[in-house]
């Protein structure tokens, strides 16, 4: 007969009852999945792309709310000429509130950099760092409402929960550290559609972004929750065995929840020694902290992200975002708001792109810059701009774009998209082609058809190739 010695026993059969309980609850919660062949299929190794990539990772630095266009990037002199005067063409059929005559930009631009681009005196930094962008002037969407504007950026879709192009990116693409996640978002926004911007819907639960914080959280004390576990790491790596050894026994009945669920034990458990080291912003110099404006409590705490997708960039993970949420929504107090919006990020966004060049990364990581929406050059009340989803700005840095470059434009007074019009679904499909993949291609199959970021729609804006 078989002895097992007492500590041995106790090992066993705590485990066990344990496992019997999970169980119990699993075969509870789902209903009977149908059988599959089991393989060892790691969902965020590295994958080719379809051809020679540009870029190897993305920066989103997202402006939540929509900051206008004409008081940032988009000079319209003749919108000073003309302030205070009806728009002389009809505005859209559908707004989102009344809107008056022409209001003026309260901020002055002027020229930067050997392109000559022209920059509104709130953004200095950037100004800065003018040779570096591309300028999309001629971006338009379909929702002139935060929710469905904020779905169609992240997602392709205003009206359904699809994948988010952080997802989709790190399904072509996999990871390039197997010990961080492949998408990861910091201080996401709560509201407008909440997860579902970086929700990785139907595709496999790997290619869901790691939150870190949300909106409500400052930079400083978001983190990657209980990181660090309290369980020995050799007891932690036999429980793990233990569940790949009762999934295997599942073989001809496991399914896509069960497979999500191990292989998230599987990247905390490989993450517990990596995340830590890669969010202390300590190891930073001084010099470091200022450039991306951490010494200063007004730019503390998107430097602070900026810094950190800096380092998660670095460190492998394929798609990383930075939220300035949710305060670029001027309805009113246009001038007083912008001011302090732009205050807040000027400095650490001109700090991560000086970083990222003068590391050699900016090469090959695309920073794209922007929000759900712009403003109308038409005043809401006393001194504000409602949405505008016809015409705005969108800037791109590194990555395989042409840099001291503007691409498009909107009409004289920045309400339409007019020349070289550049709708979202187009800047998913080049932004995905500087990543070396085919939009058209990059498909998955779920409830009976083959679904992409783009939908049935995007084209590639080749003029913005380097």
């Amino acid at each position: 007969m078989f002895q097992r010695n007492r500590r041995e026993l106790l090992r066993t059969s705590a485990l066990g009852f344990g496992w019997l309980a999970l169980t119990d609850l699993l075969s509870a919660s789902e209903p009977a999945p149908p059988p599959r062949a089991v393989g060892t299929r790691d969902p965020l190794a590295p994958k080719a792309p379809h051809f020679a990539a540009r870029a190897k990772r993305v920066i989103f630095l997202f402006m939540h709310g929509g900051p206008s266009q004409i008081d940032t990037f988009d000079y319209k002199p003749k919108l000073a000429t003309d302030d205070g005067k009806p728009l002389p063409f009809a505005k859209p059929r559908v707004v989102s509130s009344a809107t008056g005559n022409l209001l003026k930009s309260p901020f002055t631009f002027k020229q930067h950099g050997q392109s000559g681009a022209w920059v509104s005196e709130l953004f200095p930094h950037v100004a800065g760092r003018a040779d570096d962008l591309c300028f999309i002037k001629s971006m338009h969407g379909s929702n002139s409402r935060h929710g469905g504007a904020l779905l169609e950026l992240h997602t392709g879709s205003d009206t359904f929960v699809r994948p988010s192009m952080g997802s989709w990116v790190t399904y072509g693409l996999g990871t390039e550290n197997r010990d961080l996640p492949g998408y990861v978002t910091i201080c996401p926004t709560l509201t407008h559609g909440g997860v579902n911007n970086y929700s990785s819907a139907f595709l496999p639960a790997a290619y869901q972004a790691t939150p870190l914080g949300n909106a409500s959280t400052a930079a400083s004390q978001v983190t990657v929750p209980f990181v660090r576990g309290t369980t020995p790491r050799a007891q932690q790596r036999l429980e793990l065995d233990l569940l790949a050894d009762l999934d295997r026994e599942r073989a001809t009945g496991a399914d896509a929840a069960t497979e999500g669920r191990i292989q998230s034990f599987e990247m905390a458990f490989r993450m517990q020694n990596t995340v830590p080291a890669v969010q202390d912003l300590s190891k930073e110099s001084a010099e470091t902290h200022k450039l991306y404006g951490i010494d200063d409590k007004a730019t503390e705490n998107f430097g602070r992200q900026c810094l950190m997708a800096r380092r998660f960039a670095e460190a492998g993970v394929r798609f990383v975002q930075c939220t300035h949420s949710y305060k670029w929504d001027q309805h009113e107090n246009l001038k007083k708001d912008h001011t302090t919006n732009a205050r807040e990020v000027d400095k650490p966004i001109a700090g991560l792109l000086t970083d990222l060049k003068r590391r050699g990364l900016l090469k090959d990581t695309l920073v794209v810059w922007g929000g759900e929406f712009g403003r109308t050059p038409v005043a809401q009340g006393k001194d504000g701009r409602d949405h505008n989803p016809h015409g705005f700005t969108m800037f791109l840095a590194g990555g395989g774009v042409k840099a001291g470059f503007s691409h498009g434009a909107t009409d004289d007074y920045g309400y339409f998209a007019a020349e070289d019009k550049v709708h979202v679904h187009d800047l998913h499909a080049t932004i995905l082609h500087l990543l070396g993949l085919d939009h058209a291609r990059l498909t998955y199959r779920h409830a009976g058809r083959d679904f992409r970021l783009t939908d049935v729609h995007g084209e590639v804006v080749d003029q913005i190739l380097a």
